[in-house]
C-alpha cells in the first residue's frame, strides 16, 4: 500500500515522523518473507496518537512493527502499512533496582545493559531476538526466565481509548507465551525491577545460555524462533523430531535440522511456502498424537 496524499505526508513530517515508501518487509523479518509497503518511522513516541488519527480519518488500515523476530507476513503488496518506532539512544536508564527500557530497544541490548549496572534475572534472554515490546506481548521466556515476572509498569497507547496510558504491573496477566495487552496495544515504554547479582555472575550465565543455544538452534539461518507453542506437559520439538520430520520441506520452507520446532528459509522461502509447512506438520502432529499445536509465530496475512 502507497501513501500518496501530499497534505498526509506534510503532516507526518511536522509530527516528527519519516516515510519510507515501498519497503519490503522481507528485509525487515528475520525469516526474510513478506511483502512491500509504506512504512512511517515514529521518532517521537507522544506524537503517536496523532498519527494514528491521521490515517483513521484518511481510512488507512496500518500495523504496528517491531523487530520482525517472531512474525510471518504475506506476499506480494501488502493491503495496509506499517508504523515503526525505531529505538532511541540509549532507550535505556537505571534508578535503583529499576530498569526504564523504551518498548522498541533490542531485547538482548537491555540485558546486556542491566548486567553492567549489576542488574540480572534475565540472563536466559541474552539470545531471544526482538525488541522488548515484541517481549513483553509474547511474554518472552527462555532457560526458567519469562520476562513478565519482573514487569511493574508499561506505557502504551492503547487504541480502544486513543490515549497513551500507563498500567501498573499487578493490572498485567503474564501467561505463558501470553499476555493481557489488546492486540492493537502498542507497548512505548517498561518499568522493570529487577535483583541485585554481581557483573561476573551474570556475565557467566549469559555465556552458559549463548552456548546452549548455539548447540540447539540454528542461529545462522533466517528463522522466527519456534513456530508452535508447547503443549501443555508436552514439547512440540520433540514431537516433530520423533516424527522424523527435520529437513522436511515444502520449497524453501524447511523444518530445522538442528532444532525441530524452528523453521528456516533456507533460500527464497514465499509466506505461501511457510504456510503450507506450518499447516502439514500440525496435520501430521494430530493425526499422530491428538494434539493441536498451536502457532507461537504471529501471522500478517491480506
Amino acid at each position: 500500500m502507497q501513501i500518496d496524499s501530499l497534505p498526509i505526508i506534510a503532516s507526518l513530517t511536522e509530527l516528527g515522523a519519516e516515510l519510507r515508501p515501498r519497503s519490503s518487509l522481507a528485509e525487515l523479518t528475520s525469516l526474510g518473507i513478506g511483502g512491500v509497503t509504506d512504512r512511517i518511522l515514529i521518532r517521537r513516541y507522544e506524537s503517536l496518537p496523532e498519527i494514528v488519527r491521521l490515517l483513521d480519518g484518511a481510512a488507512i488500515p496500518h500495523r504496528l512493527l517491531g523487530g520482525g523476530t517472531n512474525l510471518l507476513v504475506a506476499d506480494g503488496e501488502l493491503s495496509w502499512i506499517v508504523l515503526q518506532l525505531p529505538p532511541a539512544h540509549p532507550g535505556m536508564r537505571i534508578e535503583g533496582n529499576f530498569a526504564q527500557v523504551d518498548a522498541a530497544a533490542d531485547l538482548g541490548g537491555m540485558v546486556t545493559f542491566c548486567a553492567r549496572h549489576d542488574l540480572g534475572g534475565l540472563e536466559g534472554l541474552i539470545g531471544v531476538p526482538g525488541t522488548v515490546g515484541g517481549a513483553l506481548r509474547m511474554n518472552a521466556g527462555a532457560y526458567g526466565t519469562q520476562i513478565g515476572s519482573y514487569v511493574r509498569a508499561v506505557q502504551l497507547y492503547r487504541r480502544a481509548s486513543r490515549q497513551i496510558e500507563t498500567f501498573q504491573g499487578n493490572d498485567i496477566n503474564f501467561e505463558y507465551r501470553h499476555s493481557s495487552f489488546a492486540p492493537d496495544d502498542v507497548m512505548l515504554r517498561a518499568t522493570l525491577e529487577l535483583p541485585s547479582r554481581p557483573y561476573r555472575e551474570i556475565i557467566a550465565a549469559i555465556r552458559v545460555c549463548n552456548e546452549k543455544r548455539r548447540a540447539s538452534q540454528p542461529l545462522s539461518q533466517k528463522s522466527a524462533g519456534c513456530i508452535f507453542k508447547n503443549p501443555p506437559g508436552g514439547s512440540a520439538g520433540r514431537m516433530l523430531d520423533e516424527l522424523g520430520l527435520k529437513g522436511f520441506h515444502v520449497g524453501d520452507a524447511t523444518v530445522s535440522q538442528r532444532h525441530a520446532n524452528f523453521f528456516v528459509n533456507a533460500g527464497n522461502a514465499s509466506c505461501v511456502d511457510m504456510l503450507a509447512l506450518i499447516e502439514t506438520v500440525r496435520e501430521r502432529v494430530l493425526h499422530s498424537y491428538g494434539v493441536q499445536l498451536e502457532n507461537e509465530v504471529i501471522l500478517w496475512q491480506n
